[in-house]
């Protein structure tokens, strides 16, 4: 679609775009990283359950070449023999398969995690196409997974001529072993070696994981159009709606909690109500409500209040008519400018009384806050 409307994928994928290319089985994926967890895992094996496999492979060998004349002639216990022999030799095993079962199954975790999607199995035709093939055979991805096989090539066979060479004693005094330990110390050399080229794979996958990362990313990005297109046919769905309404809602409520330390004042009820004011002296507009709430939100109101010594007033009758005559934002009404003047002057007092500048103000009781009867509200509102 970028092509066709020859606008640049500029921006991040966004939630839906990743679900729904994870719906359609496109995560992003390193085979580098499974490689190299399954060849730690062979190596954990062998070095940890070698011993044991060893001894079972040597009991296994002993009992298969001290057969009677009885057993060779016998075609029933010769395939009970093998059966037995089978049976061992397959439980012997199954540290290698505990092992390499969890990498190929926690690999996947490190990078997309697990993802079932019937989509990735259905047929397309663009999979049998010859024109898209040659056009994947010739494409920078193809070039980098080739650039990568000769890399992995190199750096593998570096580091296995690396271990040849260091363990060519122990290569070299294994023919001079028994068979029993000359199998357990073939096995113990097998584990190291195997750690030892593992490390090639792991810086291998250093490289290939943040790629691939980047490489997902890169694909999912979106035009400034497609991203428009997506909102406009998302928004009309009522779960979406509901989101955007809750997270506008926080979004204003933190804001306006942002704003209870700079207020000048904050009256309450005093638990079901508060409402936070901020005056500037110095300008020529009436008081400001900068925060207001009721139950919970008066309760936040409060605790912030007093973490930034904002001066409370109980004043229930005042708090509740601004509380219903402002929204966040407003400046109050000429109706409360002689109410409100008297709380901020009863509060400036204060302030002044606490730095010692004047005496203590006489106590502003409810009764002396003169409310007109417009904005008087029944408690129970």
């Amino acid at each position: 679609m970028a092509e066709e409307t020859g606008q640049e994928k500029t921006e991040q994928p966004t939630e839906k775009r990743i679900k729904d290319a994870r719906q359609k089985g496109d995560i992003p994926r390193s085979r580098e990283l499974a490689s190299t967890a399954l060849l730690l895992a062979s190596a954990a094996a062998a070095i940890l359950f070698g011993g044991n496999v060893a001894a079972t492979m040597i009991s296994i060998m002993q009992e298969s070449f001290t057969l009677d004349r009885q057993d060779v002639f016998d075609t029933a216990r010769m395939f009970t023999h093998l059966g037995e022999a089978l049976y061992e030799g397959f439980f012997s095993l199954w540290g290698f398969y505990l092992l390499t079962l969890l990498a190929a199954l926690l690999s996947p975790i490190a990078l997309g995690g697990w993802n079932f999607s019937g989509q990735a199995i259905q047929p397309k035709g663009s999979r049998i196409n010859p024109l898209s093939g040659l056009k994947r055979m010739f494409s920078l991805k193809a070039l980098i997974e080739l650039f990568k096989a000769l890399a992995k090539f190199l750096l593998v066979g570096a580091f296995a001529i690396m271990v040849l060479w260091l363990d060519r004693p122990d290569l070299f005094a294994l023919a001079r072993e028994a068979v029993e330990p000359a199998i357990a110390h073939s096995l113990q050399i097998l584990g190291w070696s195997f750690l030892v080229m593992s490390l090639s794979l792991i810086i291998i996958s250093l490289i290939d994981v943040p790629f691939q990362l980047y490489d997902y990313n890169k694909k999912l990005k979106m035009t400034l159009q497609e991203v428009k297109d997506e909102m406009k046919s998302t928004e009309g769905k009522p779960e979406v709606k509901g989101r955007i309404r809750q997270l506008q809602r926080e979004i204003s409520q933190r804001k306006m909690m942002s704003e209870v330390p700079e207020a000048d004042v904050v009256i309450t009820n005093p638990t079901h109500y508060a409402v936070a004011l901020k005056y500037d002296q110095g300008g020529s507009g009436a008081p400001r409500v900068v925060a207001k709430g009721v139950d919970f939100v008066a309760l936040k109101i409060r605790e912030i209040a007093q973490e930034h010594d904002v001066p409370l007033l109980s004043a229930p009758p005042l708090a509740r008519a601004l509380y219903h005559a402002t929204e966040i934002g407003d400046e109050i009404p000429a109706g409360l400018y002689q109410s409100v003047a008297q709380v901020l002057a009863y509060v400036f007092q204060l302030k002044r009384y606490r730095k010692r500048l004047e005496e203590a103000p006489e106590p502003l009781r409810d009764e002396d806050i003169d409310i007109p009867e417009e904005y008087r509200k029944d408690p129970d509102e």
